[in-house]
């Protein structure tokens, strides 16, 4: 699919950079797109996934093994993990942009500036709305404004239709598990504690200071439900682990589920609301 024109209209705005500008777009005036980044290296998947949704994947030269989503990433170039670049392969590409994240090594990223290469980083998103900025600020920087605009508005809607049905369901105790060893949970700050707000849930560490649980507060705090976001094996291990608590309402019920990390660690906007649907068919199964 062709990026899409920047309307009329549109061209007679500045486009104002905002202190929480991650991708520091300059202001243009002009229609032509190829203004815009047209040689782009991704580092991490939300931001490979996003320019797919803004139509402007015909640009990305490489992105990470990670980068797995839509399927058409998986045959992109691979330059590396989402932590470590290959440095060579990145500057025989000639980008002039490239989109990194807080994994990615700061010794890369200072490499690849010292010669001469435009590298932007996206500060991790702690909650829906950062999500969501995140993806107008990128469609900014590749000529995509309206577009990304136009996802937002309908991703928003379909957020409020579910957060407005799951407002009428009984609340579900839940613990996201993120890690194993050590113990890891998803706190309030973290856009996984709007995934399980908006389905109607409660988080359990939400008064948490620190990610880091033990199975003896888990088991205190008996949760109605346990969601594992956790990628491999190591995943259906945790899921043994916690049914061997008999005690524990998530494993007499049988309510310990395993989620793709993908989908529910790197949301796009779009990917957020899947998640969240998948969310509360977990919450609330009687209701699907």
């Amino acid at each position: 699919m062709s990026p899409s024109k920047i309307s009329q209209s549109a061209i007679s705005f500045l486009i104002i950079i905002s202190l929480f500008n991650v991708f520091n777009v300059e202001s243009c005036f002009s229609e032509d797109l190829t203004l815009y980044p047209q040689r782009i290296i991704s580092l991490g998947p939300a931001v490979t996934e996003s320019l797919y949704l803004l139509g402007a994947e015909d640009r990305i030269l490489a992105t990470t093994v990670y980068c797995q989503r839509p399927a058409q990433a998986q045959n992109t170039e691979k330059i590396g993990t989402v932590i470590d670049v290959n440095i060579e392969k990145a500057v025989q590409l000639k980008p002039d942009l490239v989109l990194a994240t807080p994994l990615t090594n700061p010794k890369d990223i200072e490499k690849l500036q010292s010669l001469g290469i435009k590298v932007t980083t996206a500060p991790a998103a702690k909650n829906f709305s950062q999500i969501c900025e995140q993806l107008l600020k990128l469609g900014k920087n590749v000529g995509e404004a309206e577009r990304a605009e136009e996802i937002i508005r309908q991703v928003k809607a379909r957020v409020e239709i579910i957060k407005k049905k799951a407002g009428g369901r009984a609340s579900r105790k839940v613990f996201v598990q993120i890690g194993a060893n050590p113990l890891y949970a998803a706190t309030k700050d973290s856009f996984i504690n709007d995934f399980i707000e908006y389905a109607g849930g409660t988080n359990i560490v939400s008064s948490s200071g620190s990610g880091l649980y033990s199975r003896e507060k888990v088991l205190a705090d008996n949760p109605d439900v346990i969601i594992i976001v956790i990628m491999g094996i190591a995943a259906e291990e945790e899921k043994q682990v916690w049914r061997r608590f008999k005690g524990l309402k998530a494993a007499s019920n049988n309510r310990i589920y395993i989620v793709d990390a993908d989908k529910f660690c790197s949301p796009t906007p779009v990917s957020f609301v899947e998640a969240l649907e998948e969310m509360v068919r977990i919450l609330h199964p009687q209701d699907g």
